[in-house]
């Protein structure tokens, strides 16, 4: 008889209280993916979210979720923002990616984290330019999550290492 064994799966991450402690650029993706929320199209779940990704040449390029009729057909604003940055600059790596949502009239006490479609895709590019991607999660008191990696999140992720 196979003897079953249990692993534990752990999730890293740190919370910030205190927008002071972060750097300039930090500050500024943080107040860009807050600002990308009102550019969200949500007419029929009224969930609206930004998101922002800072590039390495400092460039932040925001996006928001939008929605259509048949609900999987729109994408959500972490991939909308991945995937402007990776149109307008495919020569630049993404360093960190913000994002929040519009907490008004929603009885949430806690952050919302990406999806597990978005969390596939910021791992796609965090294999893509062999580095860590930092995510900060903006919550409703405007604290801060903040992941160093995707993998913290996203774990027994598929790896394009199945497919080499």
């Amino acid at each position: 008889m196979i003897k079953s064994q249990h692993v534990n799966l752990q999730v890293s991450f740190a919370i910030e209280t205190n927008w002071e402690t972060f750097n300039i650029l930090e500050r500024q993706l943080l107040l860009k993916a807050k600002k990308a929320v009102q550019t969200a199209y949500a007419p029929y779940s009224k969930f609206k979210v930004g998101a922002a990704v800072l590039l390495d040449n400092n460039e932040i390029i925001t996006g928001s979720n939008q929605e259509n009729a048949t609900y999987p057909n729109g994408l959500c604003a972490e991939r909308v923002a991945l995937f402007n940055a990776s149109a307008n600059y495919p020569e630049n790596s993404i360093e960190a990616i913000a994002l929040t949502i519009d907490f008004v009239g929603k009885n949430l006490d806690q952050p919302v984290f990406p999806c597990g479609g978005c969390r596939q895709s910021i791992l796609e590019y965090e294999e893509r330019w062999s580095k860590n991607i930092k995510i900060y999660v903006i919550g409703p008191n405007e604290e801060v999550v903040i992941i160093d990696t995707v993998k913290d999140i996203l774990p027994l992720a598929f790896s394009s290492d199945y497919l080499k």
